[in-house]
């Protein structure tokens, strides 16, 4: 069914379609949540998590049709989960058997790919079980390297669409100083976003991984502090400079003066009661529902200026659905290729928080839903 989405109108409160996955010898559950297919097409990442359930699936599968609808991608939206019931003790196992249980929809034009808890080792194992190519898909955009190996030369591409969502807005408002960043998250969305705005001359003043948060007014080495930072986002106090400042767990990172304020971990990092806690002026929703409809509202009438995740969150999503999809072209070798899918998702990126920031100055409750509004969502 084809759908032309009005303002006062809401896609169904269902998904298209959810699919239990049972995997033999694994004690996990997992599910493939389908919220709208173009052209029999869907993509989304699957995470792998303890509390993963069905409902979060398709939240993030909804969130998928909007972000890609938003770049204009012809493709719908899905996510997958798998909630393990114990300790993993066979991770590669785990994966290949999610790739042969999912083979059918993988090759049925529904794209899996990572999400949190997934690496990208994970995915290559479970489309490799999957006898599943991401390349060879009728449409898609050809490449001169392989595909798992053009993807980690654009493992930061999340991260640069979060700042450059930032930097973009403090263009369109003026602001000529270096600004204050605080980063909450630092997994690779997080890393990758406060390397980029350093870069372009702003200071982080404080990130919060999942120990608590780590501050210095005069600005963190970013490139340091990854350098002492796991793969899982971990930050190794021992390694830290003596005028780092640990100011413990929980929302801490809420207690740093800043400017900006990039999200990138967990869903409702801000809520409507820490609502008032918020002293950035900019907030930026890095990760998936970093902040809940209620909370986005009220700092709106608040006076802060929200990116939402559907906005800003999107450059793994467009990367790999513009190759998917064959809207990249074709015969470019891989620095050219690059190159031209950063410039393509920035384009996107920028011209979206434009056009949210304009309806937001206007008053606008929900300018994601004004946006979507002449967008059409295939179910």
């Amino acid at each position: 069914m084809h759908q032309l989405l009005h303002s006062d109108d809401a896609l169904p409160a269902s998904p298209l379609f959810t699919t239990t996955l049972t995997l033999p010898g694994c004690a996990a559950d997992a599910w493939v949540v389908v919220d709208s297919t173009v052209h029999g097409l869907a993509m989304g990442g699957t995470r792998l998590t303890e509390t993963v359930d069905e409902r979060e699936l398709a939240s993030l599968a909804r969130a998928m049709t909007q972000k890609l609808a938003l770049i204009d991608l012809p493709i719908g939206g899905a996510k997958a989960g798998i909630r393990p019931r114990a300790p993993l003790t066979d991770r590669d196992g785990l994966m290949r058997t999610f790739g042969r249980v999912s083979r059918p929809l993988l090759h049925g034009g529904v794209y899996l790919g990572c999400d949190q808890g997934i690496t990208p080792a994970d995915r290559d194992a479970c489309f490799a079980a999957a006898g599943y190519d991401l390349t060879q898909v009728p449409g898609a955009t050809r490449l001169d390297v392989p595909w798992e190996q053009f993807y980690r030369s654009m493992s930061d591409i999340t991260g640069f669409g979060v700042a450059t969502a930032a930097l973009s807005t403090l263009e369109a408002q003026r602001s000529t100083r270096p600004q204050r960043v605080v980063v909450q998250g630092f997994g690779a969305v997080g890393r990758a976003a406060a390397r980029h705005l350093q870069r372009a001359g702003h200071r982080v003043v404080a990130v919060a991984d999942v120990v608590g948060t780590l501050a210095d007014p005069a600005g963190l080495d970013t490139d340091g502090l990854i350098a002492v930072t796991s793969a899982d986002g971990t930050v190794d106090r021992t390694r830290l400079p003596d005028r780092v400042r640990s100011l413990g767990p929980g929302r801490a990172w809420l207690t740093v003066d800043a400017d900006v304020l990039v999200l990138a971990a967990s869903a409702d990092a801000v809520d409507t009661a820490s609502v008032p806690d918020v002293r950035a002026r900019v907030v930026v929703e890095g990760g998936n529902l970093s902040c809940g409809p209620a909370a986005r509202r009220l700092l709106r009438e608040a006076g802060h200026t929200v990116l939402p995740d559907v906005v800003v969150n999107v450059g793994g999503a467009a990367l790999t659905g513009a190759v998917l999809t064959g809207v990249a072209p074709s015969g470019l070798p891989a620095p050219g290729l690059a190159a031209w899918l950063r410039a393509w998702i920035a384009g996107k990126i920028k011209r979206n928080c434009a056009l949210v920031t304009e309806l937001s100055d206007l008053g606008r409750a929900d300018p994601v839903t004004e946006l979507l509004a002449d967008r059409a969502v295939h179910r």
